[in-house]
């Protein structure tokens, strides 16, 4: 896929504030550290696209970016929270989940897992959450250039491992890198070929 044009339209606050078109939805999330904005950055190839912070969990809204007038890409709030008070929290996992839940335009969330820690149980708990509500979703593991190929493979299996303790069929996964570019081929070609689909 070619991004011809990304951009920004709304920033919402709730779920049902988010734009009334049938177009499909592909939402990016993960823990506030994972990289999700240089990784939006990345795949649309605009630098500030998403803006990035020095402060981690600076997401607080729904946002929605238009790309090629043919689909949206959603960054949402993170929900690893750092730092945050139970109230705050609360209401941060209130706009995730009525989003995630309620969505009929979600097509497919995006879910960023850094690739150098070995699996942290707040992503597996947030994995587990999605496969009891039936929501279709992917594993996009970043920072990929901050180990080498031997170690990315060495712990995308041990994180598949873990997974298959639980789950009887293991979700599709890509491995990318802002920094490189890593993954960024084949992770819109994916996006393309469920548009296709769609279409057809």
């Amino acid at each position: 896929m070619i991004i011809k044009t990304a951009e920004f339209q709304i920033s919402s606050p709730r779920a049902d504030m988010c734009p009334a078109t049938s177009l499909p939805e592909y939402a990016f999330i993960g823990r506030s550290n994972v990289g999700k904005s240089s990784l939006i950055n990345m795949l649309t190839g605009k630098s500030k696209l998403a803006m990035t912070s020095s402060t981690p969990g600076k997401t607080m809204l729904i946002n929605h970016f238009l790309i090629n007038s043919s689909w949206y890409l959603v960054d949402l709030p993170g929900y690893g929270f750092a730092q945050r008070g139970k109230r705050e929290m609360d209401k941060l996992w209130n706009l995730i989940s009525h989003y995630v839940l309620e969505r009929q335009q979600l097509t497919c969330l995006c879910v960023l897992i850094d690739i150098r820690h070995e699996p942290q149980q707040k992503d597996l708990d947030f994995l587990e959450f999605l496969g009891e509500n039936g929501v279709p979703f992917i594993i996009v593991f970043t920072k990929a250039d901050k180990i080498s190929k031997t170690r990315q493979q060495a712990n995308v299996e041990e994180y598949m491992t873990v997974l298959s303790e639980r789950w009887e069929e293991l979700p599709p996964y890509f491995i990318t890198s802002a920094q490189s570019r890593q993954g960024r081929e084949e992770l819109l070609d994916y996006i393309d070929k469920i548009n296709k689909s769609i279409i057809l």
